[in-house]
């Protein structure tokens, strides 16, 4: 007779693992997490005209509906989560919000993703509410060309911020770097060298089609695989992935302290090794960046005695996710913009 044990008791390698999968045997271990659709930034890439609240937008999730959905997730081996927006610390309880996440018995590792524009202020703020490691969009070098980019005069303040935070210590630092043809590629050997010197990973992102900005898209878009090609070429090296790593493929070079990744969802492959899933600031449940839409969980977030029916729901939904997106047959879903649900 086979007598099921307890979560506690389990072997810890047992009990670390993921348990939630999809109908392809994918593995899920990171959760995004949206707190908020609202940026003060006016990104080129995401919300060049500002951000616009939609007619009729539900509220934001409250810190009790953030702590029963994590929970759940939690309860199926989920043990990293992403705080993301829009601007996640445009929210007045940010700093409740990581609190009560870092606090949930399974989540090991809590990240935020922010433009940066309060880290220099704020650092140990976050670092001592229990935000573990971050990255920080940074698009250009170039003061004029960051202005122009993301619609503020402020890489002074977020490069202020990145010294600030490694001051404040966080596990990892990264860089965000969308890459777009004609406005900032002819930075990329000047971002690799502010990387090299310094204990940082820098990401570079291939620009992705949403529903607003196809124009934009065939304009700007760089491919991942040309960077890779670069890095290769300079002697940067591939470097295994790590357990609940990102889409990022990572690059090392032996002279360099820092790391750079690429995050090429164009490329062949990029949705095999899929591990994260992805919960709006309304409590839509979002199996795919670009999938055609969110399955509401907001019913089920109102009550602790729902957490039963809230992981059945996850479960059965998640089984669902599809094989991959559909961005090169130019469908990005029903994704409006990055900042929609979390990029």
């Amino acid at each position: 007779m086979t007598i099921d044990r307890p979560r506690d008791y389990l072997p810890l390698a047992e009990a670390r693992r993921p348990r939630l999968r999809d109908g392809l045997g994918r593995r899920f271990e990171y959760l995004r997490l949206s707190l908020t659709d609202v940026c003060n930034f006016r990104c080129s890439y995401c919300l060049p005209d500002g951000y616009r609240r939609p007619c009729g937008r539900p509220a934001e999730l409250t810190i009790d509906e953030i702590e029963r959905a994590v929970r759940a997730f939690a309860e199926l081996g989920l043990w990293k989560v992403r705080l993301t927006g829009g601007e996640p610390t445009i929210r007045r309880d940010f700093e409740d919000v990581v609190r009560a996440v870092a606090a949930i018995p399974g989540i090991r590792r809590v990240a935020m993703t922010t433009n940066g524009y309060r880290l220099a202020k704020r650092a140990p703020r976050w670092r001592e509410a229990g935000v573990d490691a971050l990255n920080i969009s940074v698009d250009s070098l170039d003061p004029e060309r960051f202005l122009a980019i993301t619609g503020h005069d402020r890489l002074g303040e977020v490069l202020a911020g990145i010294d600030a935070a490694r001051d404040a210590g966080f596990s990892s630092i990264k860089l965000n770097a969308v890459l777009m043809r004609g406005v900032n590629d002819d930075e990329l050997e000047a971002m690799i060298r502010f990387v090299t010197a310094r204990d940082l990973s820098l990401r570079f992102i291939e620009v992705m089609r949403t529903n607003d900005n196809a124009e934009f898209f065939a304009e700007r878009h760089v491919p991942g695989e040309s960077v890779v090609q670069q890095l290769q070429a300079a002697g940067w090296q591939r470097l295994p992935r790590e357990d609940g790593a990102g889409p990022a493929v990572e690059f090392g070079h032996p002279e360099a302290r820092g790391r750079i990744g690429i995050i090429a969802p164009y490329a062949k492959d990029f949705c095999a090794d899929c591990n994260r899933l992805r919960l709006s600031s309304d409590g839509k449940f979002h199996l795919c960046l670009f999938g055609d839409g969110g399955f509401d969980l907001r019913d089920l977030l109102q009550s602790d005695s729902q957490q039963d029916e809230l992981i059945a729901r996850i479960v059965a939904l998640t089984k669902g996710k599809a094989p991959g997106h559909r961005l090169h047959q130019g469908n990005s879903g029903a994704t409006p913009h990055l900042a929609s649900i979390g990029g």
